[in-house]
């Protein structure tokens, strides 16, 4: 309930930061059709606080300075313009106010502003993958004032915290008889609607019904009669949400539109979820888990330094702790929910989850929902899955270097683009299509990296496949070239990556005698290659390993070929980007005899002309690879010198 505080000290003028000034006023107009939602944002963060100091008072009693009734009120002042939320929670103190009252000032914001396009629907929706929080308060309000007083500090350590919304805000010390927090909203003129009973215990209902902690407001109270002679009996507080654990309920009992508003009161987001599930699980051991799949990404999902498992854990529905890593791993840190369990003390901590039998079963059961709910997607609702694919597939990526056991589950969900894909994301297909599609005798499933759509399907390491009808996946996130090196066979059939390696497409799609008579003519191209061959190795012994005939290029000169074992050029130039060093390798440089220029090449009799065109040769190789050149200038120069020289003739 909100209580008279009093200023005690001058104020200290603080300015946002100039980013997070942008986007507050970017977000304020965004948000002007679904306004409402301040209320919800306050109310989480109040019960955010209430949880808090209950799990602090599990070691230490005394925080609850004899008031252990956790609660949060809500109260009007038609005449003053004013809403007031308020928590006896944990409180906070000045640095802690700094810190945290601006939680729209993290990693991403650059990225969110970026990303908006001024179309208000859609920055609505962008906005509700960034959170909300505390700011939308400036949605309906002109000004904001906040107190708070942290659990166990003075009477008269509380700190006020105002702004207008505008540049930058105030700070100052102040009294507060009890601890918590009060946020009380000067409302705009136009929002003056809010300032309402009916308005906002119908907001509460909607969007705060299953926050765990009471939600309490003055209850209504007729006006006396004109010709009464007793007084009209003076208001109380009376609980307006029910205040009841929504996954502690049957699961029949729970409607879809309560499990998408819960969704967004624990998670924070402005859109519902694309899928979630609830499970109880009775027996050895007794947990709930409900667990929810976003509809988008967060701009930090791919971001190291803030990559945050989403899980809440409970124990016997005390709130323990947020983003509890040990129940999911990363490669799932997209999924958002929680997890209550009977069997945990409620004073365990970060330490003892690491070595708990307990949260390890529930782990490996939650994967598994997680898997199967998307196995069940997949098959049942593709275009739902297509969307969940977008958003978070590069994440899913990275299970086969994290999750050995479930490597395999897990590679079947994968969608790639292939050959036959008209563009990048249309046509997609899973490992099981693919294999599917194989052709006669053939054995492995080939595929390319590269460092975009373009890249990949343009390469020259797929002319022979393109020929052949060999359909070869085309991989272009940056995180598949890590992601093979741990992913070497699905159902039995190997990984084969067509820029690596020697590559024997014999047999495939032929029959007996095509395939005797594809072999002899690779034979003698290579006999007849042999003595230009060994002239352009000549040249290149220090840039290349080898200067092979190609079995792979039917339209293109050359093209360079790794190792089996070496990175892709495109994923070394990125970890050169990085600051990373790279192990030197030595590519290998294919050449195709029938190739016009290399009939050129071949009747070349100046030596130093011949040299610069086998340079020639394979940085151009190595460009179209992705590959970056030492020295481009001499590349250049080169070019100038064979256009000049083809002018002559």
């Amino acid at each position: 309930m909100s209580e008279k505080t009093k200023s005690e000290a001058p104020q200290e003028q603080m300015s946002f930061e100039a980013e997070v000034s942008q986007l507050m006023q970017l977000m304020i107009h965004s948000l002007y059709s679904n306004q409402e939602i301040f209320l919800r944002e306050l109310i989480s963060n109040g019960s955010d606080a209430c949880d808090k100091l209950r799990f602090e008072a599990l070691a230490n009693n005394d925080l609850y300075d004899g008031d252990s009734e956790l609660k949060l009120h809500v109260t009007f002042d038609e005449q003053a313009g004013t809403i007031t939320v308020s928590d006896n929670g944990i409180g906070m103190n000045r640095d802690e106010v700094v810190a945290n009252i601006g939680t729209i000032a993290k990693s991403g914001t650059k990225q969110f502003l970026e990303s908006l396009t001024g179309d208000q629907k859609t920055d609505a929706k962008l906005i509700g993958q960034f959170g909300v929080g505390f700011y939308s308060a400036f949605v309906i309000a002109e000004k904001v004032v906040l107190t708070s007083r942290k659990a166990g500090d003075a009477e008269d350590a509380a700190t006020q915290w105002t702004s207008d919304g505008s540049g930058g805000y105030t700070l100052a010390q102040a009294s507060k008889a009890s601890r918590g927090t009060d946020v009380v909203l000067h409302v705009k003129e136009d929002c003056k609607d809010f300032v309402n009973n009916w308005r906002l215990r119908s907001i509460i209902k909607k969007y705060s019904d299953h926050i765990t902690f009471p939600i309490m407001m003055l209850e209504e109270v007729p006006p006396p009669a004109e010709d009464a002679e007793e007084p009209a009996p003076e208001a109380k507080f009376e609980q307006i949400n029910a205040a009841s654990a929504l996954w502690t309920k049957p699961k029949s009992q729970i409607k879809t539109e309560e499990y998408e508003e819960f969704y967004k009161q624990v998670c924070q987001d402005y859109e519902a979820p694309l899928a979630w599930s609830h499970n109880k699980v009775e027996g050895t051991q007794e947990y709930t888990s409900l667990l929810y799949i976003p509809k988008k990404a967060p701009f930090d999902l791919y971001e190291a330094s803030s990559q945050k498992n989403g899980i809440k854990l409970f124990v016997q529905r005390v709130f323990i702790m947020d983003e509890a890593e040990k129940l999911m791993p990363r490669y799932l840190r997209f999924v958002r929910g929680l997890v209550d369990s009977n069997d945990l003390p409620l004073n365990v901590s970060r330490e003892i989850l690491q070595d708990s039998k307990v949260i390890d079963s529930i782990r490996r059961a939650s994967v598994q929902k997680i898997l199967g709910m998307l196995e069940k997607m997949a098959e049942k609702e593709p275009e739902k899955f297509a969307q969940f694919w977008t958003e978070f597939g590069q994440c899913l990526k990275e299970a086969p270097g994290e999750d050995f056991a479930n490597k395999e589950q897990v590679a079947k969900l994968y969608r790639f683009d292939t050959t036959k894909s008209s563009k990048a994301g249309e046509g997609m297909v899973s490992l099981d299509d693919y294999i599917a599609r194989m052709q006669l005798s053939q054995d492995k499933i080939y595929y390319i990296t590269g460092d975009s759509y373009n890249a990949a399907s343009n390469s020259p390491h797929l002319e022979i496949f393109r020929d052949k009808g060999i359909e070869v996946l085309l991989m272009h996130d940056r995180v598949d070239e890590w992601m093979m090196s741990y992913l070497n066979e699905y159902d039995s059939k190997s990984f084969v990556s067509i820029a690596k390696g020697d590559l024997d497409l014999s047999g495939i799609g032929l029959s007996d005698a095509e395939q005797e008579a594809e072999k002899k003519a690779k034979e003698e191209k290579a006999a007849d290659a042999e003595p230009l061959l060994k002239r352009i190795k000549a040249v290149l012994e220090k840039e290349t390993s080898d200067v092979r005939a190609s079995t792979r290029l039917t339209s293109s000169p050359a093209c360079v070929v790794m190792g089996q074992q070496d990175m892709a050029l495109h994923m070394q130039q990125l970890m050169k980007q990085a600051g990373h060093e790279v192990p030197s390798s030595q590519p290998v440089l294919e050449v195709n005899p029938d190739h016009p220029i290399l009939e050129l090449l071949d009747q070349e009799q100046d030596e130093d002309q011949f040299a610069s065109w086998s340079r020639l040769l394979l940085d151009q190789a190595l460009l179209a690879e992705g590959g970056q050149l030492d020295d481009s200038a001499g590349f250049v120069k080169r070019m100038n010198e064979m256009f000049m020289a083809l002018h002559q003739r």
